[in-house]
């Protein structure tokens, strides 16, 4: 079945007045005690976020993405004084997150450069002191680390990263990472990372390393919430995709078509494939926590009209392209496509379905799993914004009801984009 294709969606239609005073700078000083926008029937409430385990029914399954922000910023300073910031945004060699973390000699990541104009040639050096576990503490360990262009893509840089230990020692990458870099928070807060951030800026279940952004839904809750979920009957399942710095990179465009979509890598356990057939084979609601799970659920209904067709593909073959839920024709239900991924990874022996995601959700989308939604309030003009607009409007693009929301929040004191309120929406 195809549906309308959303190629000339005009972005201004997707425009709202946001003052600077309602982007929150700073998190709630307690997670759960943010406001909760309930949109259920076109019907809304304001509460807070502590409330949201009374809002979801039992037999419900919640799914979330536990990725971990990583330290991505790294900061060399050349003898002349000029400062090179080294944005590390996803590994090239080893390309497996894991390998690439647990290195310990060399590694090569994209990476963007801040005042690369200062860094005219050769590599750039410093030395550090991880103290590795095992080796005496403080001051037993020193690395040389060093990085040097590798290769130039666009906007982005290949960087190849070398060190080297005085005692012979094994030091990881992602200890490098945990000792000099900086944690990498929104542009848009307009400040420096502070020390709490490296916290804050972390859902309580965050376990997978590899985001240069936080899914931010998920900053609100506490175990205090996933375990009044569990305690009502409510399924807790966990994915895994790293959320890439384009997250934030603005639509400039006037309209949708002239926007590509990033690439971000998907992990989803076997198990939890089996657990979402099992919840849509019973017609239970499925609520996505953030839209990085909705955009990994909903990939995983054309990931599995790939399979169908060739269960030999490789993992690149699976990706799901920008516009390939507007163009193609998927004649799969959505048991059928999940079925089709588990036959996938039993023949290939794999406990998990990994690849990537380009998909682009916006009016005009057929939403094939997520039937609830938790999700922050989202940049003006944004893709993140047009998802949110494909979900409460329908395929058909009956609304906009977004803005029904968005100005309820705007007119109730919400806090907005990352660090700001929630809602949930439960059409």
């Amino acid at each position: 079945m195809k549906t309308m294709n959303p190629r000339n969606i005009e972005m201004c239609d997707y425009d709202y007045e946001l003052p600077e005073e309602r982007i929150a700078k700073y998190p709630h000083a307690n997670r759960n005690e943010s406001n909760l926008l309930v949109w259920r029937n076109g019907k809304m409430e304001k509460k807070h976020f502590f409330d949201l385990p009374a809002e979801i029914p039992a037999g419900a399954m919640m799914v979330f993405n536990n990725t971990k922000v990583i330290q991505a910023r790294l900061h060399f300073r050349k003898e002349t004084g000029g400062g090179v910031e080294v944005f590390c945004l996803e590994p090239e060699s080893p390309r497996d997150y894991a390998q690439n973390f647990a290195s310990t000699g060399e590694c090569m990541w994209t990476c963007l450069v801040g005042n690369s104009k200062k860094w005219k040639e050769g590599p750039l050096s410093l030395s550090l002191n991880p103290s590795p576990k095992g080796k005496g503490g403080e001051g037993a360990t020193r690395v040389r680390f060093s990085c040097e262009r590798a290769g130039e893509t666009g906007a982005t840089q290949k960087i190849r990263f070398r060190w080297e230990t005085n005692d012979g020692s094994k030091v990881s990458f992602a200890q490098i990472l945990d000792t000099i870099g900086e944690l990498p928070i929104p542009p848009y807060l307009n400040r420096e990372t502070e020390e709490n951030d490296k916290k804050t800026y972390q859902t309580v279940y965050s376990k997978t390393k590899g985001s240069v952004a936080a899914p931010t839904a998920g900053l609100h809750f506490t175990e205090k919430e996933l375990a009044a979920l569990e305690e009502k009957g409510v399924s807790l399942q966990y994915l895994t995709l790293h959320v890439g710095a384009g997250t934030f990179r603005p639509v400039k465009s006037k309209t949708i078509e002239g926007h590509d979509m990033h690439t971000e890598f998907i992990s989803v356990p076997r198990e939890v494939i089996a657990n979402v057939l099992a919840q849509v084979k019973k017609g239970g609601m499925i609520v996505a926590v953030g839209t990085t799970s909705v955009r990994t659920l909903e990939s995983l209904y054309y990931i599995g009209n790939k399979t169908k067709a060739n269960i030999q593909a490789r993992a690149e073959d699976l990706i799901v392209g920008q516009w390939e839920p507007y163009d193609g024709t998927w004649n799969l239900s959505p048991e059928e496509a999940l079925e089709s991924i588990l036959d996938y990874l039993d023949s290939h022996a794999m406990s998990h379905l990994v690849t990537a995601t380009q998909i682009l959700i916006a009016p005009g989308f057929r939403y094939r799993l997520v039937k609830g939604m938790v999700t922050n309030f989202h940049t003006p003009q944004s893709t993140l914004l047009l998802l949110v607009s494909a979900f409460v409007d329908g395929a058909d693009v009956e609304g906009p009801r977004w803005r029904e929301i968005y100005r309820f929040a705007m007119d109730n004191g919400f806090r907005f984009l990352s660090y700001g309120d929630s809602s949930l929406l439960i059409p």
